[in-house]
């Protein structure tokens, strides 16, 4: 754009004193200017104050074709605007400027210069600087003389503008072991050098066959700009086949498959296969759910996440304890913006931040425990919580089936995410997240309540009543069945045979009104304390229990009782811990340690009466849970079968099975409480179907001991 020179006007002002002209302060849309002086305006003109304003406010705006127009171009460093428009828009945009503000400091009247400190917001932090403008006088008004200092002093125009960032490291998550569940690993990048491809629609052919992408994709990514003959262009990243692996006595098939895979990759011209580093996770499905996974961060990500320091180039938990813990595994890149010379020499640093590496994460978690429960039910839709009845340490947190967490980062083809959405048996649903129908484990939690508010004798014989029973006939065709008749029917006998007419009669004597107020003081409606975000446990879908058969249901875990798992883990713990219920915790740190969730729930003595029901539970041979009894250490538990009908007259429902058991004496070697609970039991053997599973589990923690 070609623009006229202007006639300078003689007459020049004097140089004002800061003292003299005190007492003005002006603000402009997207600047802070504060004046400590002014200036009289020459027939009406902007002054060089004003001017100097208006053209840092363009600045924030990123308008620099309107910062040119203010410049006086022949008298300046850039006559040709897009010049200009490309110097100012990659210094300014590149080091992401932002927050302007320019205060006046000082005008010299005879050099027609504005002095005036600025400050900006960068990447690598603040930038604070005091400059001076300088200006010609035309009869059209004042114009900017402009020069590459203007930027930041000292700048010249054969200088350059650097901004050197050191990428953080992501803080790495390990279990109580420190063995790793999340952090830095190793995978195979496959890519083309596009000077060496011979055929290239055949070779995109068998890539695309191999790697299960479009062609159209990899043919995008050879067409980037940035890519020359002796590129090396990234297709896809691939696991990487351990030579260890390879050599073992017995080869695992994937193993082997991967292998075959990728030679069949390198037999194709052009095709080449390096490493590089990705976020692993060394116990995949057994964790999927726990540690979740990380992905690269989308424009939405950096919209809603803006100024904590993400950029295109990072990644973003996801799911699972990567999501919960993001922050403080993130860290912070460093940033250093520097102006270099000519001869690539660093001239001045204009800003820097140090590198703030991610923090590592310990938890509270066994990864053999994890694991060890994820191989017994990972073909079972169900889930498991283990802890520490004893500290409040989370042991294990599994949902089955699951997912693998690497196969998030290495890249899900559509096949493969439709094949998780749409698997009949929901591996991406997180159950331990869920409330369940808690069935008979329950049954432990009424003869407390029963007992704390004395409505419930324990010696009292109920009577034997068969198998079947209804309060009156207003119960209509609904009855109550158990599956063993016994004598005398006592609370510790019920508790043993797992009888569902003495804990429905229990909670006709406990009442709707006493068992809702007891359940709300066991922290059913209110979130469990923990790190992990749990849905409420409930009692009624309604604000309470509507009628005497839900009342009675819900005397053995059935009506609408829902449980999330690891609460009523956290409620068990009450039975060993003298009726204090323990909060359960997953992050080890300083501050972490044994701590009450619902301290005095039952009294020591109803709490140790209970306990001593479900130790026979076990123990006993005519017990429910006496599969997992055993001679070395002494278990206490319940089992639990959950009938999940459309409707009261359903006759073709499925079964949830449960098994809740702990190591009952706190002297015990490696204490543990386990929660377990398996989908569609009814036709595998039902609630033992699960107490088989976990006495394998428990034989691998605890030592066989037989």
């Amino acid at each position: 754009m070609e623009r006229k020179k202007r006639t300078k006007r003689k007459n020049r002002g004097k140089r004002f004193s800061r003292a003299a002209v005190i007492g003005l302060t002006f603000a402009v849309t997207g600047i802070a200017a504060c004046a400590g002086v002014y200036f009289v305006k020459k027939d009406g003109r902007e002054t060089p104050e004003e001017l100097l304003s208006r053209y840092m406010a363009l600045i924030g705006k990123q308008d620099y074709e309107g910062m040119y127009e203010m410049t006086d171009p022949e008298n300046s460093a850039y006559k040709d605007q897009e010049a200009f428009i490309q110097r100012n828009s990659a210094i300014y945009e590149g080091i992401e400027a932002e927050n302007i503000q320019v205060e006046i400091q000082d005008y010299d009247g005879e050099k027609n210069a504005v002095m005036y400190e600025m400050s900006l917001d960068t990447a690598a932090g603040k930038i604070r600087f005091e400059n001076e403008m300088h200006f010609t006088d035309t009869e059209d008004g004042y114009q900017i003389l402009w020069h590459d200092g203007l930027i930041f002093p000292g700048l010249s125009d054969s200088d350059k503008v650097r901004i050197d960032t050191a990428p953080a490291a992501r803080g790495k998550i390990f279990d109580r072991n420190d063995r790793m569940l999340a952090g830095p690993g190793t995978a195979s990048s496959v890519g083309i050098v596009p000077g060496k491809l011979e055929n290239e629609e055949s070779a995109l052919r068998q890539l695309s066959e191999l790697l299960d992408t479009d062609p159209e994709t990899i043919q995008n990514r050879l067409g980037a700009a940035w890519v020359k003959e002796d590129s090396f262009v990234p297709v896809k990243t691939i696991p990487k086949v351990s030579e260890l692996d390879l050599m073992a006595l017995e080869p695992d098939e994937k193993a082997l498959q991967e292998k075959a895979r990728q030679d069949a990759l390198l037999a194709v011209p052009g095709v080449m296969i390096t490493d590089t580093e990705v976020r692993t996770y060394p116990f995949g499905p057994a964790a999927g759910h726990l540690t979740g996974y990380v992905g690269n961060v989308t424009a939405e990500d950096l919209e809603e996440h803006a100024g904590e320091g993400y950029n295109e180039n990072s990644v973003i938990g996801r799911s699972g304890l990567e999501g919960l813990f993001e922050k403080e595994l993130k860290g912070r890149d460093g940033c250093s913006i520097y102006i270099e010379d000519k001869d690539g020499a660093q001239k001045s640093v204009l800003a820097s931040r140090p590198v703030e590496h991610g923090r590592d994460i310990t938890l509270t978690i066994d990864a053999h425990l994890q694991e060890s429960l994820y191989r017994q039910f990972q073909e079972d839709p169900g889930c498991s919580a283990a802890m520490n009845p004893y500290t409040g340490e989370v042991l294990a947190l599994v949902s089955t089936p699951s997912f693998d967490s690497n196969d998030f980062i290495l890249g899900l083809s559509d096949a493969q995410w439709n094949a998780l959405n749409e698997e009949e048996r929901k591996p991406l649903l997180n159950r331990f997240r869920q409330v369940w129908c808690p069935g008979s484990t329950f049954k432990p939690v009424i003869a407390a309540i029963g007992l704390k508010t004395g409505t419930v004798d324990p010696q009292e014989d109920f009577g034997n009543v068969g198998l079947s029973w209804q309060k009156d006939t207003s119960w209509g065709d609904y009855f109550v069945t158990t599956l063993h008749a016994y004598e005398p029917v006592t609370m510790e006998n019920a508790l043993i045979y797992s009888d569902n007419i003495y804990f429905a009669k229990a909670a006709l004597k406990i009442s709707a009104q006493t068992l809702e107020a007891s359940l709300k003081e066991l922290g059913f409606g209110e979130e469990l304390p923990f790190e992990i975000v749990m849905p409420s446990s409930r009692f009624s879908n309604t604000e309470h229990i509507e009628s005497e058969i839900q009342l009675a249901d819900s005397g053995y875990g059935q009506g609408q009782i829902l449980v999330n798992p690891l609460h009523l883990a956290s409620l068990y713990t009450a039975f060993c811990n003298g009726g204090n219920a323990l909060k359960p915790y997953l992050a080890r740190s300083g501050e972490s340690g044994t701590e009450f969730w619902l301290p005095g729930i039952f009294p020591a003595d109803t709490a140790a009466q209970v306990l001593e029901g479900m130790k026979k539970v076990v123990n006993s041979p005519e017990g429910t849970g006496y599969a997992a009894h055993r001679e070395d250490i002494v278990l206490a538990g319940k089992t639990g079968t959950a009938e999940i009908k459309a409707s009261v007259e359903d006759t073709e429902g499925t079964e949830i099975g449960w098994f809740a058991v702990l190591t009952a004496e706190k002297e015990a070697r490696t204490p543990v409480l386990i929660v377990s609970m398996v989908e569609n039991v009814k036709e595998i053997g039902g609630s033992g179907y699960v107490v088989n599973k976990d006495k394998i589990v428990l034989d691998e923690y605890l030592g066989s001991g037989q």
